[in-house]
């Protein structure tokens, strides 16, 4: 399999498990993947006061931590994305408040979970 079909798969793995940490908090995940001009949100999710913009970051066990890509450029695209996503969808819940968070997920080589940190409004 391709680098890149692995680093997909790592990505997909990292985002069901932040989805469903996310639902066990109380949150209903709204979208996933959204494509927008500017790219794809990983997930977008909303509980009755909020819509939260949801960026995972996930790692394999090592050095480096998820979160050494949540760059300012990077933080950027994910606020014109979510501008994107509140312009094109008109169906979408409407929470009193916006939250950018993000998601942190470190996997083992046998694909289990090492870690997991969430950071509601990193940005």
């Amino acid at each position: 399999m391709p680098s890149s079909d692995l680093r997909q798969q790592l990505g997909r793995t990292g985002e069901q498990i932040a989805a469903a940490h996310l639902e066990r908090l109380g949150y209903a995940i709204v979208a996933r993947n959204h494509r927008t001009r500017f790219g794809e949100l990983d997930l977008v999710a909303a509980d009755a006061e909020t819509l939260v913009f949801v960026e995972v970051k996930t790692r394999r066990a090592g050095p480096g931590r998820p979160w050494d890509n949540l760059h300012e450029r990077k933080r950027a695209q994910v606020r014109a994305m979510a501008a994107a996503y509140l312009a094109e969808v008109a169906d979408r819940p409407r929470g009193r408040e916006l939250r950018f968070d993000a998601v942190g997920v470190v996997i083992d080589a046998q694909g289990r979970l090492v870690a997991l940190d969430h950071l509601e409004a990193a940005f």
